[in-house]
């Protein structure tokens, strides 16, 4: 009983943890507050978050879809630049290395669904400027082996210091998510009878089905490191009220008691927490940032205000309403029903007795007006009519068209560079865990070379700690291979396909595959920007070494065969060349023959002369 009370996380400990996420939340108000209502907007409930600040008039409301366009247009360019790894190593001896670590993790993404996940991070922060990833280890895969888990997070759900920047920098990190109470107390059996209240709410969405928390509890996972020995060691709480369910630190403490030496071990050698922010458009003093609709929606509400006027004012000139006095004498009923031809009236009509009421149609300057807020709206958003596909009618020119979609894109490009830098982040993460967790080997099905299907196996041996040598053989001590990662579009659009294909049979009528060429074709490719430029330089420059290397080969066997076999070298000198080369006469052959007969008896004869007493002078 004594050592429980003096672990390091007990229930004493849990409720400060539980306090700091109180503060952490209340510091997160207003990023919440925003995300719930740009939620709503996605939604089109556009109307119904204006009534939260202003007073509506009666009647209907329009709801467009201008924002909502600009959002899928923007997804589908971050969709169309879906990243691939290509893992480039930081040593000559992590080469291999880095080429099998690029075949098997688009593989260990796939098996996540990742590019599902990727997509739904998009949305998030298209919508709410802010898209959270969670790169982490599950137990449970594999067969109980375990394996990498990728996966996309509720923004609200996550807490972190209020003020910082980066959630590396935060002093804790907190996840929750609601659980079923009988689950929980099938997994872990010290919660029956305790799962009572929530000690802890987060904020939900306004979901369009009915959410109850009935039978729920909320299970909370903090993240904080400690320092051990200069390095960053972090330590992972999982609890529900004050009931604990899992803390490393107590583990460690466990470890140090006992005697053993590698104690400090914590959640994750890496030593950072498992999660990645995304933001659009960032903002100082928070990892999160503001997406489109914070940025569009005011745009978007006068586009609404324009389009519900101008409903209203169709709706009044196409239906008339007429005025009648108090005493007229018209029957309402037959009025109005426009199938009577005949309208019965009492008394004498005057013209005072039923007027219409006078109709003024909307001038040509609010619908320019109507036309300039959306045109706004595109600006601002950079959705503009050339970057959907559409170009003015004077532009007729294919480069000019395509210099004008290249400049429109320039904003999807940005976003998704700074997505390509959270992903390069993930796929760090991803190699650490691999370094720590893959000590049994697994197997993977990859595209070799031409892609050939082949299946490989894979562990964490190349990965582990290695000894380092100086050149004169002192030990350095041990390194940890390190790699750069490097993050390339798996996915283009068509037009880009086509432009690349296109300079592909540019280059190939003009010869620059021709070993022969290579060296021209080099000097060309130097001074041109594509995609792949690189690695088409490198392969031309191979072949040509190779077409160089071949030909000083093919000089030395033709001259070998000159030399000994002179009839032969007539025919080889005609398949190198391409030119038929007349043989030596019989005679010459014959000449030559003796001639070398000759040389050779002369060097058997010095030969032997040095074998004597004092022939070698």
């Amino acid at each position: 009983m004594d050592k429980e009370l003096a672990l390091p996380v007990d229930e004493k400990r849990l409720a400060e943890f539980t306090r700091i996420l109180q503060k952490y939340k209340a510091g997160k108000a207003s990023i919440e507050r925003r995300t719930v209502e740009a939620e709503n907007w996605w939604k089109l409930r556009n109307s119904a978050e204006e009534r939260k600040n202003h007073e509506a008039s009666d009647g209907f409301q329009a709801v467009s879809g201008w924002l909502h366009n600009v959002i899928v247009s923007k997804h589908a360019d971050a969709m169309d630049a879906y990243p691939e790894p290509n893992i480039l190593p930081r040593e000559p001896d992590d080469r291999a290395e880095a080429r099998i670590l690029s075949k098997i993790l688009p593989v260990i993404l796939e098996q996540n669904a990742f590019e599902k996940t990727y997509s739904d991070g998009m949305w998030q922060k298209l919508k709410t400027g802010t898209g959270v990833y969670r790169v982490g280890w599950d137990t449970e895969k594999a067969g109980g082996l375990g394996d990498i888990t990728i996966e996309r997070v509720d923004l609200l759900n996550v807490f972190w210091e209020p003020g910082v920047r980066d959630v590396q920098d935060s002093a804790y990190f907190f996840h929750t998510r609601l659980e079923d109470n009988e689950a929980l107390t099938a997994e872990y059996p010290q919660l029956a009878g305790k799962l009572k209240a929530m000690s802890f709410a987060p904020t939900r969405f306004l979901y369009d089905d009915s959410v109850g928390t009935d039978g729920k509890s909320t299970v909370i996972d903090v993240y904080y490191k400690k320092k051990f020995l200069g390095r960053d060691v972090l330590h992972y709480c999982k609890y529900v009220g004050s009931t604990l369910l899992y803390a490393s630190e107590n583990e460690d403490f466990l470890r140090e008691t006992a005697g053993e030496t590698d104690f400090a071990r914590g959640l994750y050698d890496h030593g950072r927490y498992p999660f990645v922010f995304d933001s659009l458009f960032p903002v100082e003093g928070s990892p999160c940032g503001y997406g489109y609709i914070d940025l569009c929606r005011n745009a978007q509400t006068q586009i609404d205000m324009l389009q519900t006027a101008f409903l209203k004012n169709t709706m009044v000139g196409a239906v008339p309403r007429y005025f009648e006095r108090a005493d007229g004498a018209v029957n309402e009923e037959e009025f109005l029903n426009l199938n009577n031809p005949i309208v019965h009236v009492s008394g004498n009509l005057g013209e005072d007795s039923l007027r219409i009421v006078d109709y003024r149609p909307l001038s040509g300057n609010y619908l320019e007006m109507r036309a300039s807020v959306i045109n706004e709206l595109r600006e601002t958003s950079g959705n503009t009519e050339t970057s959907v596909g559409l170009v003015n009618a004077g532009v007729t020119a294919a480069s000019a068209i395509a210099a004008l979609q290249e400049a429109s894109g320039k904003g999807s490009r940005d976003s998704t560079r700074a997505s390509y830098r959270v992903y390069a982040e993930m796929i760090e993460l991803c190699i650490e865990l691999i370094r720590q967790f893959y000590d049994l080997p697994r197997q993977f099905r990859i595209t070799g070379a031409l892609g050939l299907e082949q299946f490989v196996s894979y562990s964490n041996q190349g990965l582990r700690p290695q000894a380092f040598y100086a050149p004169e053989g002192v030990d350095l001590g041990m390194r940890r291979p390190i790699f750069d990662i490097r993050v390339i579009p798996q996915k283009s659009s068509a037009y880009t396909r086509m432009s690349q294909n296109e300079l592909a049979l540019q280059f190939y009528q003009l010869g620059f595959f021709t070993p022969e060429r290579s060296d021209q074709a080099l000097a060309c490719m130097s001074m041109m920007e594509f995609e792949g430029k690189d690695e088409l330089m490198q392969q031309l420059f191979y072949n040509g070494s190779i077409q160089k290397e071949l030909a000083l080969y093919q000089q030395y066997a033709l001259a070998l065969t000159q030399k000994y076999e002179p009839e032969r070298a007539a025919g080889l000198m005609a398949g190198l060349t391409g030119r038929t080369v007349p043989a030596p006469k019989k005679g010459e052959v014959k000449r030559d023959s003796a001639r070398e007969d000759r040389r050779m008896e002369r060097a058997r004869a010095r030969a032997g002369a040095a074998g004597q007493p004092g022939g070698g002078r």
